[in-house]
């Protein structure tokens, strides 16, 4: 992606994964285009699939098969209905048949190939997609990358710099240094900004309608946690914590305890709501990424049930805040927990949502790039060690430690001037350079940390 908004870092989806499940789907369906504008489609008579590295090791517990499967038939995140993708590869081995666009073709269970041991040089989470017609010719073969958050590069277009654009946006920034002189020369704040850039890429109306939909989704995320009880899909046996968490709180609140005193135990019930819905594969808000989708939501909703923030300002100053920050880590680091580990992924959604929660709480611009510096600092090192391949654990509870520590952060970025010793950038740059530092082991292939040591039972 060339051109880079800051709503472009949430887009509705289904769980668990942003890398694993999102991403595929998305993959699987530009293979279906790319058949189509190839004049292949009618000649396919068999679809293989090989996962390599991370999508491998860990593409069982994140549902892969399941999207690459949806997304051949036409699927899309979007619009998808999670209900339907989370049986898709069930009922294609079942029935032998694979739906490709409006067609059925053969399919067998290990036309999807795992190859966890072979990572391909430019990224962990590749796929290859080939087509065969009936006589075993291959008719178009075509490798893309799960880079973090839903985005799919091709092999093509991978690290590509182009020599222009898509479009240029009235508000250019290359880094935080960028953005916080952009916001003294114009004297706007950083959601103006970000407001501005993403109006440019499209249109105030279908911005507007955009911020109000994520919003809706992310707080219908908590309130479909917080109500629902059971056993979360996988061999785990995670049981569903949210809403008895919320009931007990409630109980405490009609025994005469203030609801003040209970706001960072809401905090956390909200951010577990929201990853529970996604390790279910519901629908939630890629924030930036799935596997952190709970911290955005839960700090936002903080902020409108105990900061009495408007939900106008959720909407739009919280949001494009958070977002704008979410690009610097985009551009200049990674938000792939496959690259980074899982300070990519929780650390940057810590960052981020700190920054929103300074802004609504009236920080400076100087104050929400300190806020968005503290909650990354304070995550540095962090891995992805999911156990079992599935979005629970640590998943689950990391999300919840996040949200108390992007609340934390903007306490201590709002009790000073703004004024501080280490930049934004500066924890960017050394986040990514931990990242590349960091063994494989600790970036979401499940062979190392917790996931070797926590016996599943």
């Amino acid at each position: 992606m060339t051109t880079l908004t800051p709503l472009d870092l949430f887009t509705i989806g289904v769980g668990p994964s942003s890398s694993h499940t999102v991403g595929p789907m998305r993959a699987a369906a530009r293979f279906l285009a790319e058949l189509r504008e190839s004049h292949n489609l009618a000649d396919t008579a068999r679809v293989q699939i090989s996962l390599f590295g991370s999508l491998g090791a860990t593409g069982v517990g994140h549902g892969t098969a399941n999207a690459l499967v949806a997304g051949l038939g036409g699927a899309s995140p979007e619009r998808c209905d999670p209900l339907v993708v989370s049986t898709a590869f069930e009922r294609a081995v079942a029935t032998g048949s694979l739906q490709i666009g409006e067609r059925d073709i053969a399919f067998a269970e290990d036309d999807i190939a795992l190859r966890p041991l072979t990572r391909l040089p430019q990224h962990s989470n590749a796929m290859q997609f080939e087509s065969f017609d009936a006589n075993g010719n291959l008719l178009l073969s075509k490798i893309y990358f799960s880079v973090g958050g839903g985005f799919v590069e091709s092999e093509d277009d991978f690290g590509a710099t182009p020599s222009a654009p898509d479009l240029s946006l009235p508000y250019e920034y290359a880094n935080a240094a960028d953005l916080l002189a952009l916001c003294e020369s114009t004297g706007l704040s950083i959601a103006d900004i970000a407001y501005a850039n993403c109006v440019a890429a499209s249109s105030e109306a279908a911005v507007d309608a955009t911020i109000k939909a994520i919003w809706s989704t992310m707080r219908g995320c908590i309130e479909d946690g917080l109500s629902s009880d059971g056993m979360l899909p996988g061999t785990l046996n995670v049981t569903r914590r949210a809403a008895g968490i919320g009931r007990k709180l409630l109980a405490e609140e009609e025994t005469g305890t203030p609801v003040s005193e209970l706001s960072n135990e809401w905090l956390q019930a909200y951010a577990i709501a929201v990853n529970e819905e996604n390790a279910a594969g519901m629908r939630v808000v890629t924030a930036p990424t799935n596997g952190a989708a709970g911290i955005i939501p839960a700090v936002g909703y903080y902020a409108q049930i105990f900061k009495n923030v408007p939900i106008e300002r959720i909407e739009r100053d919280y949001l494009l805040t958070a977002g704008a920050i979410g690009t610097l880590y985009k551009r200049n680091a990674s938000i792939s927990g496959a690259e980074a580990g899982c300070q990519g992924e929780v650390g940057s959604a810590c960052s981020m949502a700190a920054a929103g929660l300074a802004a609504v709480l009236g920080g400076t611009t100087q104050q929400i790039e300190n806020a968005a510096e503290i909650a990354m600092e304070h995550n540095l090192g962090l891995t992805c060690d999911p156990v079992g391949g599935f979005v629970q654990m640590p998943c689950i509870e990391r999300n919840a430690i996040a949200a108390g520590t992007a609340v934390a952060a903007v306490r201590l970025a709002l009790a000073g001037d703004g004024s501080h010793k280490i930049s934004l950038d500066t924890v960017i740059e050394t986040m990514r350079q931990t990242g590349v530092d960091m063994s494989s082991k600790y970036k979401e292939t499940s062979t190392g940390g917790l996931a070797v040591n926590v016996v599943e039972c």
